[in-house]
């Protein structure tokens, strides 16, 4: 399930951490155990997050629903759930608690306009990425899903 990491061969015994300058042949050869690992972990997070603000950044739709003039951190608190979501450290929860996604977009609202906006802009970080389609897919998916979800308002 996202969001909890889960190893992918659960009879694999867990090889001993090496050294950080130093990785042996059994921990080269471990197969990623989250989605998180498999997508190359937070440096590919942080890519798909930079680039879908840059798009926000010049969207006359979506960039009016962020109040702060600075986007980044908006962009911090994405890419931090996203991270936690997939697998990865949990410093979101640490520094926000629960995410509530519902509830904390509330305040704005969000059309099928806003929705196609943000859905536009995330393809396009998606498929920057140039995932192999089993990982593209079940994040695309995921968006998709949560921004129907956080939809909260009529045409």
């Amino acid at each position: 399930m996202p969001g909890q990491a889960q190893c992918i061969m659960e009879e694999m015994p867990v090889p001993p951490v090496p050294p950080p300058d130093r990785p042996t042949a059994v921990s080269a050869a471990r197969p990623p155990t989250t989605y998180f690992e498999a997508v190359g972990g937070e440096p590919t997070f942080r890519r798909l997050v930079s680039r879908f603000y840059a798009g926000v950044a010049q969207d006359p739709v979506l960039r009016p629903l962020y109040p702060e003039q600075d986007l980044t951190a908006a962009e911090q608190r994405l890419r931090m759930f996203l991270v936690q979501y997939w697998g990865g450290p949990a410093d979101y929860a640490a520094t926000r608690g629960h995410p509530r996604l519902r509830m904390r977009h509330v305040p704005f609202r969000i059309t099928s306009v806003e929705r196609n906006a943000w859905l536009g802009h995330m393809h396009e970080a998606v498929t920057s990425l140039e995932l192999p389609p089993e990982l593209e897919a079940p994040l695309w998916d995921y968006l998709v899903n949560a921004a129907m979800a956080l939809q909260n308002a009529p045409d």
